[in-house]
């Protein structure tokens, strides 16, 4: 492995911040004229800090912090999150203090860094001795989401150099990344961030799987993208035909999420069938307005006909944490089935992005505020009520662990749930009175039992009995979130009081 140059390393961090600031990006061009002398201060400090240690990987350390403050630049994050970056193991491994940063760098900078070298010292001995640990991120990240930004940045180089440290290593730290950090960054919405994760992370946990799923890829994508580059074109004529401006059309590859595809192979109707993957390559488009992405649809679907089911509105329906997309399956000429996503490039950005895409973090502080991350406030104000780890660790598994699904009330309000949800979590989401007068429930205007697992885009209407006043006992053994058990719980403990 090629040793690399601190100073290059340093000057191609400056020459990203440089084309954000050129393209105009909310977060760096919003910074003040000073807060660049301040990031070539810090580069220096930590330099001077870290002299003379070296990697296990035989590089020096300072490479390490450069590589986290890179990537949080290329999230497209505030200089003072790429200062904190760079900054971010002096307390922890050198002989400078927090003061000394504070000193330093302000007060903003070093709250920041102590937020990281706390986090520094959680070590992963699975799930069951991680709670008092996650309750702490949790927090942390209630208090300034940033922190966890630079924890995903720092994870992400270290995941990197995983080949030097020795095999026990790597595993803990993979397994701790596929349990707790991807899917954080997935309910904070960041794509590309959770999939650089979780494919990093892969080969060390499940490394017979990667080996099979790496070998059968490649060829399968090669075949497909020859046949793609031809329907590409052919859209792209159409769409120009039809006044409609492409800012981007491109192919979307697999090769990038092979753990998502891994995943998605396990389930039960496909076991392990690559040929009923439809999207192993995806068409992007990416326009200029909501009004052309329902446009480029409607002449997708004059030139190929769309596969039924398969036509998935996330504009007008976004996921809960905020992904907005087109979605169709069509069938082309030649019998291929290819899937399109079209998207304007706010939509892209907040797609890729999350968070990170349109956070003003100069303005709140990395604050949490009503309007996002409705779930993180809530669990920070749920993990005070439980004090029982075991307890904590199942809401934290069902809450923030488990894949979500997204359903309607009758007005169109959208629920966010994890999978299995049943209506009677639905109506303990909505309110408690909801929950505890339900007798039960219709999904998509059809009668249901209330045991009935409920999936995305279902909409949901709970039939109450204004004479009820208590939850069923036999409920808590059907319910699947934290909140619905603890709601039911509360209303039996009255009862016998």
């Amino acid at each position: 492995m090629a040793i690399l140059n601190p100073q290059q390393e340093f000057d191609r961090l400056l020459k990203t911040i440089e084309q954000c600031r050129n393209a105009g990006l909310p977060a760096v061009a919003s910074a003040k004229a000073g807060d660049l002398d301040m990031l070539k201060l810090a580069y220096d400090f930590a330099s001077e800090a870290h002299k003379g240690q070296v990697r296990a990987s035989g590089e020096p350390y300072i490479i390490h912090p450069l590589a986290t403050a890179q990537k949080l630049a290329e999230m497209r994050l505030d200089l003072t999150t790429i200062t904190a970056g760079l900054l971010h193991d002096v307390p922890e491994d050198t002989a400078f203090t927090l003061e000394d940063i504070k000193k330093n760098f302000g007060p903003e900078i070093a709250k920041l860094v102590e937020g990281i070298t706390k986090l520094g010292k959680l070590k992963y001995r699975g799930m069951e001795r991680y709670a008092e640990n996650l309750r702490k991120m949790f927090v942390a990240m209630s208090d300034d989401i940033r922190v966890v930004l630079i924890k995903f940045a720092d994870r992400l180089h270290n995941l990197k150099t995983l080949d030097v440290l020795p095999p026990d290593k790597q595993f803990r730290i993979a397994k701790e990344t596929l349990e707790i950090y991807a899917p954080i960054a997935d309910r904070l919405a960041i794509g590309q961030i959770k999939g650089e994760l979780e494919d990093l992370a892969f080969k060390y946990v499940y490394p017979v799987d990667y080996k099979w799923i790496t070998g059968i890829i490649p060829q399968e994508y090669k075949v497909k993208e020859r046949s793609l580059k031809e329907i590409k074109e052919k859209v792209r004529k159409q769409l120009h035909d039809n006044n409609i401006q492409i800012d981007e059309i491109s192919l979307q590859g697999r090769t990038k999420h092979l753990y998502s595809l891994y995943k998605k192979l396990l389930r039960p109707h496909i076991n392990r069938d690559l040929s009923k993957i439809y999207d192993l390559i995806a068409l992007r488009l990416i326009v200029p307005t909501m009004t052309d992405c329902y446009g480029a649809l409607g002449i997708l679907h004059s030139m190929y006909r769309p596969m039924p089911g398969r036509i998935k509105d996330y504009i007008a329906n976004p996921k809960p944490n905020g992904y907005q997309s087109l979605h169709t399956t069509v069938f082309t000429d030649d019998g291929e089935i290819v899937e399109f996503q079209i998207r304007t490039r706010e939509m892209h950005d907040q797609a890729e992005f999350g968070i990170a895409a349109h956070w003003n973090f100069k303005e709140n502080g990395g604050k949490i505020t009503a309007g996002n991350l409705k779930w993180l406030k809530e669990l920070v104000e749920w993990q005070k009520q439980i004090k029982d780890n075991d307890q904590f660790l199942q809401t934290v598994k069902l809450d923030v662990f488990q894949n979500r699904i997204f359903v309607f009330t009758p007005k169109g309000d959208v629920i966010d749930l994890p999978e299995e949800a049943t209506p009677i979590d639905f109506a303990y989401h909505v309110h408690s009175s909801l929950g505890d007068k339900c007798v039960g429930a219709r999904v998509n205007d059809q009668l249901v039992n209330l045991g009935y697992q409920l999936k995305s885009g279902d909409i949901v209407e709970i039939i109450t009995d204004k004479n009820r006043k208590m939850p069923n006992p036999d409920w808590i053994d059907m319910v699947k979130t934290s909140m619905a058990r603890g709601k039911i719980r509360a209303a039996m403990n009255k009862q016998k009081k």
